[in-house]
């Protein structure tokens, strides 16, 4: 048994800095299943509080439901330069207007995809579904029965996004890409909004921003 609070926010902290992917407080309270929930969530909450005010080059953020610790967003660009990474491990132009089409019309078949950008689309979504930002939710009931796709906890986790009511608008989506709004995405639901465009394709397995993760 943990005695003192301190020491349950120390481990808790391990936790989340060691894990690759977000941790919830689901797998927090199976991991210290010792401990009461109470605990837990009093740990948890004096952690967020500690790291809010923490200088530094890291931070605790909430993504996809979980808590990772992460760079801070304005030294990316430096972070980068110690992994070297190359243009062609980035998401094409191609592949993130077909990644903002499904986020904000999901769930979508192939067919719609290719009919809103007006160009066909199979081989972008198989590098999406490849990449885990996007995956097979089902079947669309007409002739056919086309798949439907849909963004995944890994997108969230990728774009630094709590959930998809925090997507930006789609006109700054375009903005961002050079291109014109599609006239399918034109009037989004009050819940659309755009992705930050700037992705490295090199995304680690996990089942669903673009914070940075450091071991």
């Amino acid at each position: 048994m943990i005695d003192a609070l301190a020491d349950l926010k120390a481990i808790i902290e391990a936790l989340i800095f060691a894990s690759p992917d977000p941790v919830t407080l689901r797998i927090l309270l199976k991991t210290l299943d010792d401990e009461p929930r109470e605990h837990v969530e009093e740990a948890l909450a004096a952690l967020r509080e500690d790291w809010s005010d923490r200088p530094g080059g890291l931070q605790l953020v909430e993504v996809a439901g979980g808590f990772q610790i992460v760079t801070r967003p304005e030294l990316h660009d430096r972070v980068r330069r110690l992994f070297h990474e190359h243009s062609s491990q980035r998401l094409s132009v191609q592949a993130l207007e077909t990644l903002a089409v499904i986020a904000y019309r999901q769930p979508v078949t192939g067919p719609e995809i290719a009919e809103i950008r007006g160009v066909n689309t199979s081989g972008v979504i198989g590098t999406l579904v490849d990449r885990r930002l996007v995956k097979v939710v089902g079947r669309k009931a007409v002739i056919g029965r086309p798949f439907l796709y849909a963004t995944t906890r890994e997108f969230l986790d990728r774009f630094g996004l709590k959930d998809l009511a925090d997507l930006p608008k789609v006109e700054d989506m375009a903005e961002a890409l050079g291109m014109e709004v599609p006239a399918a995405l034109a009037d989004p639901d009050p819940q659309d909004a755009a992705l930050p465009f700037d992705v490295p394709s090199a995304i680690p397995p996990a089942a669903t921003g673009e914070p940075e993760k450091v071991h």
